[in-house]
């Protein structure tokens, strides 16, 4: 199987073109507004795009029985996968047109469990947008509550692409 390292030939998802083609806020934008597909990931993971601005963006999503490990709490990777989404897109929208961005590190503290079926806010921050390098934090909460479940942080490649 070929290794596809941009997504100019996957069916369904935005083209290396639109891609470079647009800021990371518009990249963003694009996808909130349905213009360009969502990862698939977020649908396997059950969660979306809430809202993105300037510097912060926050997914919502639920943990259902399939995000369960085998001890029957919500699986750590859940947990980095939405902070790592959060905090790595909102590093993406200070990412300026031409270029793309990577994760080159990230970590996760877990404060508490999510119990199953309860509903979350996960939001990244930017706290520094340089032209090589993004770093971000990130919070997962209740929706309902507040109550924190887990924090992060993140460091990002900046690339220019063209």
């Amino acid at each position: 199987m070929p290794q596809h390292h941009y997504a100019e030939t996957i069916e369904g998802l935005p083209t290396r073109e639109q891609m470079l083609s647009m800021s990371g806020l518009d990249f963003m934008l694009g996808i909130l507004n349905g213009t360009l597909a969502a990862p698939p990931i977020s649908k396997t993971l059950g969660y979306r795009l809430a809202s993105v601005e300037d510097g912060r963006v926050t997914f919502r999503g639920t943990p259902q029985f399939h995000t369960m490990n085998p001890i029957g709490t919500v699986h750590g990777g859940w947990y980095g996968t939405l902070l790592d989404s959060c905090m790595a897109c909102a590093v993406m929208t200070r990412v300026p047109k031409g270029s793309a961005y990577t994760t080159l590190e990230y970590k996760v503290n877990i404060t508490r469990a999510i119990p199953i079926g309860t509903e979350i806010i996960a939001e990244g921050t930017v706290s520094h947008a340089g032209r090589t390098t993004g770093v971000a934090e990130g919070t997962i909460r209740d929706a309902e509550t507040g109550k924190l479940y887990a924090t992060g942080s993140t460091t990002c490649l900046i690339m220019q692409i063209t």
